[in-house]
């Protein structure tokens, strides 16, 4: 059995409401004397609204008289000539927390925080088309950027007060090897979706609209990610998929080099004297190969050699770095020869 509300809902879902003129070309921005009085957010404001303006929801009483003071409380009015916004409107909740939690909107007060977007929108595009053909002037620009502000603070409201339907709705989830942040994320994308979609002239709450759209994007996420994961099956880990060749490569030679260190120290092929063998020797401890993690161990510091050859550590340094010169040399010679 479908419920009335439940049809209300499929007919929101499936026939697009009536949407506001998307663009209105030929309209152009005001003089540069003008812009320079505007902040850099309002420029930028006015900006998207001649290029792109955002669309609306009409409805029925925008054209009534009296409809501004009906949802706003107070006229259009600006108390600051230096700054393009209008007299702050009557808040449509008193405070938005009630015991630590953000308060819950009622289908009356919904119903004007959306007249009130779509009512703010349908202004700025009322004010782009009588300036089209033309340049916007002072005047104009002030009242579409007062407009737009008016209407990004009824967004705001309605985005934040209903923040909470995406958790709960993702508490209630059940997806296997989704990343619950990206969730998140898709569903607050389809929340703002839904606010620039909902009628509320249907006579229903944003909530039973918006849980459906919010719903169907974390099946989105969950399909994205199942074929992600059909075709990486696992996860990329740098240390088993990175190639140890050029490890290997370094660590082949390193060993290379000692055991022709340790050729040259036998043969005496650099022709190192009794002094500069022992310093090499009690410095590097270059024995044999299974007797390298006992020669770490036995590694003197040149105070400790120069404690068994009976001179300054200083004295030791020099004597080192001199059989080192001929090591180098004679380990040279041999690669050349070879």
């Amino acid at each position: 059995m479908v419920t009335k509300e439940r049809k209300a809902m499929m007919v929101q879902t499936t026939a697009r409401p009536e949407q506001g003129r998307r663009k209105s070309p030929g309209v152009g921005m005001p003089r540069a004397d003008v812009l320079a009085r505007l902040s850099e957010s309002d420029r930028e404001l006015l900006r998207q609204w001649v290029e792109s303006p955002t669309g609306y929801v009409a409805d029925a009483s925008f054209k009534r008289q009296g409809v501004e003071a009906e949802l706003f409380g107070v006229k259009a009015e600006f108390p600051d000539e230096g700054v393009p916004r209008f007299v702050e409107a009557t808040p449509i909740v008193k405070s938005e927390f009630r015991n630590g939690d953000l308060v819950t909107l009622t289908t009356a007060q919904e119903g004007v925080a959306f007249r009130r977007l779509n009512y703010a929108r349908f202004r700025c595009h009322r004010i782009l088309n009588r300036a089209r053909g033309g340049r916007l002037t002072k005047s104009e620009a002030w009242r579409l950027i007062a407009w737009a502000h008016r209407a990004l603070d009824a967004r705001s409201l309605i985005v934040r007060l209903n923040m909470p339907l995406v958790l709960a709705m993702a508490k209630r989830t059940r997806l296997v090897n989704v990343d619950p942040n990206e969730m998140i994320s898709e569903g607050n994308m389809a929340l703002l979706r839904s606010v620039e979609k909902f009628d509320c002239s249907r006579g229903f709450k944003f909530s039973t609209y918006s849980c459906r759209a919010i719903l169907k994007s974390f099946s989105r996420v969950a399909m994205r990610t199942s074929r992600y994961r059909q075709v990486f099956p696992t996860e990329f880990d740098p240390a088993v998929e990175q190639s140890d060749f050029l490890i290997r490569k370094r660590e082949d030679v390193e060993e290379d080099c000692v055991d022709e260190i340790r050729r040259i120290l036998l043969s005496n092929a650099a022709g190192l004297t009794d002094v500069e063998r022992t310093v090499i020797e009690e410095r590097f401890s270059l024995n044999e190969p299974r007797e390298a993690e006992a020669s770490r161990r036995r590694t003197k510091t040149l105070e400790q050699v120069g404690d068994i050859i009976g001179v300054t550590k200083e004295r030791v340094r020099q004597i080192q770095n001199k059989a080192l010169d001929k090591l180098k040399n004679a380990l040279m010679d041999g690669y050349l020869a070879a």
